[in-house]
């Protein structure tokens, strides 16, 4: 494989639809992407309306499969239909990340980034909620 250059991690909130990410989702489901959800478990979890977020963390190869580019690995705030919000790792196509809707208000961006610190996991919430039913 040839060296890839350095390449800077966007520093660029972005914020998309239930639909988007599910098409996000499905993209990195299909390429086997190391970072994704099962599309299946979004479409019955998260919010048909909601708004979820990206931030990119930094760039992620898989140099054992030549035939995959590059990826950022972003982290994702989900809203769920339960009204909770949860974390999880996405790996989104560089050609795919720019096209995303840009957060710019700071109103916004600032509880966003806060609950990307706080909120938990997928697999924690989904124990917690097998501890509920239990």
């Amino acid at each position: 494989m040839d060296e890839l250059p350095d390449l800077p991690v966007p520093r660029k909130l972005k914020a998309v639809t239930t639909d988007s990410l599910l098409e996000l989702e499905q993209c990195a489901w299909d390429l086997g992407l190391s970072r994704r959800l099962d599309p299946e478990w979004v479409r019955e979890h998260a919010e048909p309306c909601g708004r979820h977020y990206l931030r990119p963390a930094f760039w992620h190869y898989l140099f054992h499969r030549s035939d995959v580019p590059r990826q950022l690995r972003c982290e994702l705030l989900i809203a769920l239909r339960s009204g909770e919000r949860v974390l999880s790792l996405l790996d989104v196509l560089p050609e795919t990340f720019p096209s995303l809707p840009t957060v710019t208000s700071r109103e916004e961006g600032m509880p966003v980034l806060e609950l990307l610190r706080s909120a938990p996991g997928v697999q924690q919430w989904m124990d917690s909620r097998d501890g509920e039913s239990a």
